[in-house]
């Protein structure tokens, strides 16, 4: 069961060589349009001379009862507590074991040291946090490999393995909106970008090029490769969450330091209510605070007038997030208004309205295929608004036409008190005899 990621990974690391076991089915869900397609044989294995269909969830009850499964494996992240119970009480109910497997069978091991970004949601600032890693990296003239979870949703095969040095090479790679988000940041500050499906031939393709790895992780998922360094990132913005999703509270177990994120946005009383959940949770790991300082490039042009904002799409989606920077942007510029897009949002982006309807009045950047992103384009472009504000990190007027001016948002990373995360790093490159 998975979502074009995790699934595939666990299937090369346990299940591709194994020939007491056959794999019938991935099962696809979050991610639209995934069903329907096959994992290629190409990737498969000479034991699958065809492939293996990806089907929606939806059939599992059906596929278990047809194919007489004896094992289902849960493989995807940020799924709240109850969903995986759900999820298993299907399986169980069919005759069939529900499984999850753990980092020691789906770790890689890489050759170089490996300093990963994980978190307890989707959303928390992982991306921003690695970029600002990378940079500190190169001050000790360290070559730097990043990568990223994968997000593998288009033709499997060309995305096997996948190396980004500029925007043409997504562009070459037909990349995706979600892609784009987390990719052209990357690119934008000189870092190269690993990616694709089977991480085995990736990390081996890295690490010739690397003195270090920075994995650059996806929703709340735990790394594909052993981390000598893992960062964990909590979100004061949704305290509580340290321990509602799967498979967030248990990366929050694995951390070595925690970075309380966002707390230039949070309330004193709910970054201390995280950080004496984080305590309870995980007491040998320190605690460091970060800020995700808001930038809007020109707020002139969003002051008094009647604003439509554009958010990170996977923060509001699966992330659970009502707004996220972009409206805080827009309010701290003193808006005019802040339309709700759903008046305007034609069906495939009414859809996710319906499917996500805990979203407020903002629009996801939601692109997983063509006919999406012109859904989107379509929305914004029949909204009354006066501007847009774009809090998406991709560069959104170079994929869509847009009939409104558009305004971006950025966000970094920046530390904040004692201790500082640069000094604990530096601290372990020390002892691992890494940089100047």
């Amino acid at each position: 069961m998975g979502a074009a990621g995790r699934d595939f990974h666990n299937f090369n690391m346990v299940y591709r060589g194994d020939p007491a076991s056959e794999v019938v089915a991935f099962t696809a869900a979050q991610i639209p349009d995934i069903a329907g397609r096959c994992y290629p044989p190409s990737l498969a294995g000479s034991r699958y001379p065809k492939g293996i269909p990806i089907v929606d969830e939806s059939e599992l009850a059906q596929l278990c009862k047809n194919q007489r499964i004896d094992q289902v494996v849960f493989a995807y992240s940020d799924v709240d507590y109850a969903r995986v119970m759900h999820s298993a009480s299907i399986v169980l109910a069919s005759g069939a074991d529900f499984l999850l497997l753990g980092p020691e069978r789906t770790m890689l091991q890489a050759a170089v040291p490996v300093i990963a970004t994980s978190a307890v949601r989707t959303g928390c600032g992982k991306s921003q946090t690695t970029r600002w890693l990378s940079r500190l990296l190169k001050q000790h003239n360290l070559n730097v490999a990043v990568i990223r979870h994968p997000m593998p949703y288009g033709d499997l095969e060309s995305e096997a393995v996948q190396c980004f040095t500029s925007r043409a090479d997504l562009d070459a790679a037909n990349c995706t909106v979600e892609e784009r988000e987390e990719y052209e940041p990357h690119l934008a500050i000189g870092n190269v970008v690993y990616a694709g499906v089977d991480y085995a031939v990736i990390v081996a393709r890295a690490e010739a090029d690397a003195d270090i790895i920075l994995w650059d992780g996806g929703n709340n998922d735990f790394p594909f490769i052993r981390p000598d360094l893992h960062l964990v990132l909590v979100d004061p913005l949704r305290p509580g969450n340290e321990t509602t999703h799967h498979p967030g509270e248990a990366v929050l177990r694995m951390a070595d330091i925690v970075v309380i994120a966002k707390v230039n946005s949070a309330s004193d009383a709910d970054i201390q209510c995280v950080t004496e959940n984080v305590k309870k949770i995980n007491a040998a790991a320190p605690i460091v605070r970060a800020a995700s300082p808001v930038q809007l490039m020109e707020p002139q042009q969003v002051r008094n007038h009647r604003v439509l904002v554009v958010e990170d799409g996977p923060t509001i989606t699966h992330g659970g997030m009502p707004y996220g920077a972009g409206y805080v942007a827009a309010a701290e510029a003193q808006a005019a208004e802040i339309i709700d897009p759903r008046r305007f949002a034609v069906k495939e982006i009414a859809a996710v309205y319906n499917q996500y309807p805990h979203i407020g009045a903002v629009l996801p950047a939601v692109g997983y295929h063509p006919s999406q992103l012109k859904a989107l384009s379509e929305t914004i472009n029949l909204s009354d608004a006066d501007v847009v504000v774009a809090a998406t990190p991709c560069d959104l007027e170079a994929l869509i036409k847009i009939n409104k001016p558009v305004v971006r948002v950025r966000y970094e990373f920046a530390e904040v008190g004692e201790p500082k995360l640069s000094d604990l790093v530096e601290k372990f490159l020390t002892e691992h005899g890494l940089g100047s």
